[in-house]
C-alpha cells in the first residue's frame, strides 16, 4: 500500500507518494545534516511513521530546533557516561538550556576536573558506537517496575515526565510515557531514560561538536528543600567547527567578563560585607555611571518628560493596590515593621505595619498623578525617574551588575488617552533606539512579550479584549519600527503585553535592554482619571517603559560591549599624561589645568617609575588619549599623543592638543581616536 505526503524543503512543498510504513530515515537518513522533523507543528524522531496526508518539514542540526535536540540528546549521552563511573547514580532531569545541556545527579561526589575529562572520554567512546535513540511507548506501572532503583524517574512517572520536557522546553504532543533506549548495533541496550524526546536517530549524529563545560551544585527541581544534586553542564553544536567557534567566543567573553575589566579598571566592586547582588562604585566608576545618568536624563528632559522622585520603602498596602502583591511577592524583599507601638514593659499595644523595600516605581507613580485633577490637556503625561529598586534574586543566580538585588531604573511613565497609546509607544521605541545608539549599540530586533493562553493563565489578569486590544498596539507599533519581531509568548508581565529591545554586542551576544509594557490593570485598580473634552471622567492608559532597563546592568553591558575600551565621551579618565622624566612633570601639570578647564577628566603619572613601565601601566587603564611630553615638547610648547593601536602623533601645539580632545569630546563618538583620524573631527 501507499500513502500520499507533502515535503517541505526550501520553502518549496513538493508532493509524494510513498510506501505505508515509511519513516523520517527513510526520507532524509542519507542527509546527516537532518536530525528529526516537524509534521503538524510537533518535532519528532526520524524513525517516526508517517501518515497518510502528513507534510512532513526536515530539522536542521543548525537550526535552533535542531540544535536543541542536538543538545538535548547529549544529556542522555552524559548521564550514560556518568552512570558508567558510578553505578548507583541517582538519575535527575537533563534538558537543553542556551548554547549546551545539562544533567543533574544525585549520590555522587563533587565533580573533578579530571573526572570531567573521563567523563568527555567516555561520551566521545559511546558516540563512536553509533548507540540508536529508540522511543518505547510504555504504561505507568511499567515505567515504575523499569526504573524502581531511581528515585527521582519515579516521582517523574506520575507526570508522565513533565517536569523534564518543561525543563528542556521541547513541543512535543500528546501525553505519552516514554522511555528512550540507547541501542547498540548488536540489539542490546546499552542505556535508557524516562524522556518525551525527540532525539537524533544515533549518537552518530553528535559527531565532534561537543564538550563538557563546568559542574555546580543544584537542587532537586529547584527547591533548597529538596536533595542537594551534583549539576553537569556541557555544550553541544552541529559541528566541531561550530563548537570551536563557540569556544572562541567564550574565551573572548572571559576576557571581556565586566567582573574581572571593573577590578582592573578600580571602577566597581562586589563586597562579601556588603552581601550578594550590591554594587560599590569606586571614583571611576561613579563618574561613568554619572555621565551615562546625566546624558539620559538630558535625553528625557528634551523628549518631554517630568523628572520625578520616590522613596525607597514603603506601605505594602500599594503594592496591594497595584497588584503586585501576591503576583510578584516571591521577588521582593520581605516586609519589615515599622510604627510598632508598645508600653513600657515592652509589650506590643498596637501591630506594627508592614513595610516593604521598593521593587518597582509604577505604584508611586500612580499617587503622583491621582496627586490632583488632570484633563484631556495634560496628556500625554511623563514621569521619569532614576528610582532606585530592589528585588530578592536568589544568590546563585546573582551576577555582578548584570542580575542584582539592589539597582536604578531610568523608569518612565506615560498616562494618556486611549487614541494616544499608539503614537506614544511608536515614539517610544524610536527614543529607545535613538539612545541606544548614542552608546554606540547598533544591532537590534525587538520581541513582543504576549501571554500565553495554554499555560499559566492564572499569572495574567485582565479580559481578553484588554489583552487583545494592547497585543495588537504594541504589535504595530513595533512593526513601524522595520526592525525584526520576535514573539515571545508567556512572557508578558502580569498586567499586560511588552516590546523588549534586544540588542547584539561587539561580539554577537544578545541583551535585553529597553522594554514599553501596555497597562490596562493599575489605572483601573488606582482608580485613575482624566477629565474629557466632553466633562466626563474616563480612565487614561498607563504605559511603563525603561530605557536602559537597569542603569547597573547597562554599566556592564558596556563595559563587555568596549571590553573597557570606553569612547572618549564615557571614558573615566580621558586623558593620562606621562612625562618622560620628572623635570617635565610640571609641564604636563600646566597642561592638565587646560584640559580641565574646559571639562576634560585627566590624570597624570608621576610616580617613581620608569618611562617604560609607565607607558606600559598606562596602555593597561585604556584610556584614549596617552599625553606624553618631554624636551622637545616642552620646549617646543607641544604635546605627543600615543593612542590604544599604539600609533602616535608627535609635536602637537598645546592649544590644538586641547582643542582637539575636546572636540572629539563633544562629538561623542563611539570609535577610538588615533594617528589617522584624530584630526577629523575638528576638520
Amino acid at each position: 500500500m501507499s500513502i500520499s505526503i507533502t515535503v517541505i524543503r526550501d520553502d518549496q512543498q513538493q508532493q509524494h507518494v510513498v510506501d505505508t510504513g515509511t519513516t523520517g530515515l527513510d526520507l532524509f537518513g542519507r542527509n546527516r545534516d537532518v536530525v528529526a522533523m516537524r509534521i503538524a507543528g510537533t518535532l519528532l524522531d526520524l524513525q517516526r511513521e508517517i501518515q497518510d496526508g502528513d507534510v512532513v518539514e526536515p530539522v536542521l542540526a543548525t537550526s535552533q530546533d535542531g540544535l536543541n535536540i542536538i543538545r538535548h540528546s547529549c544529556t542522555h549521552v552524559m548521564a550514560q557516561a556518568v552512570q558508567e563511573l558510578y553505578p548507583d547514580v541517582n538519575l535527575g532531569i537533563g534538558p537543553f538550556i542556551t548554547d549546551g545541556f545539562y544533567y543533574d545527579f544525585g549520590n555522587i561526589s563533587a565533580i573533578t576536573p579530571e573526572i570531567m575529562k573521563d567523563l568527555e572520554k567516555r561520551m566521545k567512546s559511546i558516540v563512536k558506537e553509533n548507540q540508536r535513540f529508540v522511543r518505547r511507548v510504555t504504561t505507568e506501572e511499567e515505567a515504575r517496575v523499569e526504573l524502581a532503583d531511581q528515585p527521582y524517574k519515579l516521582e517523574l512517572v506520575g507526570s508522565k515526565g513533565n517536569h523534564e520536557a518543561e525543563s528542556a522546553s521541547v513541543e512535543v504532543g500528546g501525553a505519552e510515557l516514554t522511555i528512550y533506549d540507547n541501542v547498540r548495533r548488536d540489539g542490546t541496550t546499552a542505556w535508557k531514560d524516562l524522556c518525551r524526546g525527540p532525539h537524533v536517530p544515533s549518537t552518530k549524529y553528535l559527531g565532534n561538536g561537543f564538550a563538557l563545560t563546568k559542574s555546580s551544585a543544584a537542587y532537586w527541581k529547584g527547591d533548597q528543600a529538596n536533595d542537594q544534586l551534583q549539576r553537569i553542564y556541557g555544550t553541544a553544536w552541529a559541528s566541531k567547527t561550530d563548537l570551536v567557534a563557540y569556544q572562541t567566543r567564550m574565551a573572548e567573553a572571559a576576557r571581556r567578563d565586566h567582573r574581572k575589566l571593573g577590578a582592573e579598571l578600580d571602577l566597581y566592586s562586589f563586597p562579601e560585607e556588603v552581601g550578594p547582588g550590591l554594587v560599590l562604585f569606586h571614583p571611576k566608576g561613579g563618574i561613568l555611571r554619572h555621565i551615562i545618568e546625566d546624558y539620559v536624563t538630558q535625553r528625557h528632559l528634551a523628549a518631554g518628560f517630568d523628572f520625578v522622585h520616590t522613596p525607597e520603602i514603603t506601605k505594602g498596602g500599594l503594592f496591594h493596590t497595584s497588584g503586585h502583591l501576591p503576583y510578584y511577592a516571591d521577588t521582593m524583599f520581605p516586609p519589615m515593621l515599622a510604627d510598632e507601638e508598645r508600653d513600657a514593659e515592652g509589650n506590643v499595644t498596637k501591630a506594627g505595619q508592614e513595610y516593604y523595600l521598593k521593587a518597582m516605581n509604577c505604584p508611586m507613580h500612580n499617587l503622583i498623578f491621582r496627586s490632583r485633577g488632570r484633563s484631556y490637556r495634560d496628556l500625554p503625561l511623563r514621569f521619569y525617574e532614576l528610582g532606585h529598586d530592589y528585588r530578592y534574586e536568589k544568590s546563585g543566580v546573582v551576577h555582578g551588575l548584570t542580575r542584582m538585588r539592589g539597582f536604578t531604573q531610568d523608569d518612565s511613565h506615560t498616562y494618556c488617552t486611549p487614541e494616544q497609546a499608539g503614537d506614544e509607544i511608536t515614539m517610544l521605541i524610536n527614543f529607545f533606539l535613538s539612545v541606544l545608539r548614542d552608546f554606540g549599540l547598533n544591532d537590534f530586533y525587538l520581541e513582543l512579550s504576549t501571554r500565553d493562553d495554554d499555560k499559566h493563565a492564572d499569572k495574567f489578569i485582565g479580559s481578553d479584549e484588554d489583552w487583545q486590544t494592547a497585543t495588537q498596539i504594541l504589535r504595530e507599533a513595533a512593526e513601524s519600527t522595520g526592525l525584526p519581531l520576535v514573539p515571545d509568548p508567556g512572557g508578558a508581565a502580569f498586567y499586560g503585553p511588552k516590546v523588549s529591545v534586544q540588542v547584539k554586542d561587539a561580539i554577537g551576544r544578545t541583551w535585553q535592554m529597553s522594554t514599553v509594557q501596555y497597562d490596562f490593570n493599575q489605572p483601573e485598580r488606582f482608580e485613575l482619571e482624566y477629565t474629557a473634552p466632553d466633562g466626563s471622567r474616563r480612565r487614561p492608559v498607563m504605559v511603563h517603559s525603561a530605557k536602559l532597563g537597569s542603569v547597573e546592568r547597562f554599566i556592564g553591558v558596556l563595559v563587555e560591549h568596549y571590553a573597557g575600551a570606553f569612547p572618549v565621551w564615557l571614558a573615566p579618565t580621558q586623558v593620562l599624561g606621562v612625562p618622560v622624566a620628572e623635570e617635565f612633570d610640571d609641564y604636563l601639570k600646566g597642561f592638565a589645568a587646560q584640559l580641565r578647564q574646559v571639562g576634560i577628566r585627566v590624570d597624570l603619572d608621576t610616580s617613581n617609575d620608569r618611562f617604560g613601565k609607565k607607558i606600559r601601566n598606562a596602555t593597561q587603564t585604556k584610556v584614549p588619549f596617552i599625553v606624553i611630553a618631554g624636551g622637545e615638547d616642552r620646549d617646543g610648547g607641544t604635546v605627543s599623543f600615543r593612542f590604544r593601536d599604539g600609533s602616535q602623533l608627535n609635536g602637537v601645539p598645546r592649544a590644538q592638543a586641547v582643542d582637539l580632545i575636546k572636540a572629539w569630546d563633544q562629538a561623542r563618538r563611539n570609535d577610538s581616536p588615533d594617528s589617522e583620524n584624530v584630526r577629523t573631527v575638528q576638520e
